[in-house]
């Protein structure tokens, strides 16, 4: 590309590890500017994004961070891709500002976040060698006492359309959950210190509970139905049996509805009331993270630092085309 002269191309040298954070922190000594952006390659933010924030950031001087909302393009390139734009709504439109409104810490999303520059210094910028650089930093921010922000304001970008593809980036993902839940769990009372105990009990059980959810929630799932099928399932030997069933069951169907309700309702806000028949299939969407969990965690023993790349450009469909053919 031809850019104009404001820009300066930072070529990272070669050396481990080959991971983006590592590139990001090559470029940051480099940075002029009372703010940084990190933006993926392949995604197209809003056109008003920059000035959006630097509004909030000098309107709120508390604020350190703002992560914009993340919007799946290529919504009807397949099944696959629709799910993705589902999960993506439920995070970025209802969990993320949620957690942001509690003061609670914040995983990034990797792209489309800003940052004040000193403050991004001062915390020793990304960990290069965490696969997923992002939900590290934001958990850091939290430990340096920085808050972290929702940004009213939305980047578009391209989900896998093929399974290989989202089996590999979602196990890098899942990877880097792991990693940072074993760097950080490391001295737990250091973090009740730091963050006391409210904060440190939110990061504990949204790191944790996604990692172990994704590996064990299918496998405990099919045993329930593997019960249920059976001639007793509610009466077994004795009443611990039967209690423990009862209580599984209401936890599957409390689950459920939390995960459906979510959905439901960020759907609804993103207009996109014409996925609803899906979302029985966002349940069964569940189980593929399980496979890509066990991944990850076979690829965190063998190659802990390996940086599984995604190819991107083969989307067929655009949301924005769409939205703009509409307007």
């Amino acid at each position: 590309m031809r850019l104009p002269a404001r820009y300066d191309v930072i070529v990272a040298p070669s050396g481990m590890p080959s991971t983006k954070p590592r590139a990001l922190n090559m470029a940051l000594p480099f940075v002029r500017g009372p703010h940084v952006v990190v933006y993926d390659a392949e995604d197209s933010p809003a056109a008003d994004q920059l000035r959006d924030t630097a509004a909030r950031f000098a309107a709120d001087p508390e604020v350190d961070c703002l992560q914009a909302r993340l919007v799946v393009d290529n919504i009807d390139d397949c099944h696959l891709t629709r799910m993705f734009a589902i999960e993506y709504c439920v995070l970025f439109d209802i969990i993320n500002p949620g957690l942001a409104a509690l003061g609670a810490p914040l995983p990034l999303g990797g792209t489309s976040n800003h940052f004040r520059t000193s403050v991004l210094r001062d915390i020793g910028g990304w960990d290069a060698w965490n696969v997923t650089e992002d939900a590290d930093l934001g958990l850091r921010l939290a430990l340096f006492g920085r808050r972290v922000g929702a940004l009213d304001s939305d980047t578009y970008e391209e989900a896998p359309v093929e399974l290989t593809a989202w089996l590999t980036q979602r196990s890098r993902w899942l990877k880097g959950w792991m990693q940072t839940l074993i760097v950080h769990s490391r001295h737990p009372v250091q973090m009740i210190r730091r963050l006391g105990l409210a904060r440190s009990l939110v990061i504990m059980v949204l790191f944790s509970s996604t990692v172990l959810s994704s590996l064990f929630g299918p496998i405990l799932l099919a045993a329930t139905f593997w019960r249920m099928l059976g001639p007793e399932w509610l009466g077994g030997n004795s009443s611990v049996d039967t209690w423990s069933t009862v209580i599984t069951l209401i936890l599957l169907i409390s689950g459920s509805q939390a995960t459906l309700i979510g959905a439901f309702i960020a759907l609804g806000n993103r207009r996109l009331g014409r996925l609803y028949p899906l979302l029985p299939l966002f349940l069964a969407y569940h189980s593929l993270i399980a496979v890509a969990a066990w991944m990850a965690l076979i690829d965190l023993a063998l190659r802990p630092f390996y940086w599984a790349k995604t190819d991107h450009g083969k989307a067929r469909t655009s949301s924005r085309a769409l939205a703009a053919t509409a307007v």
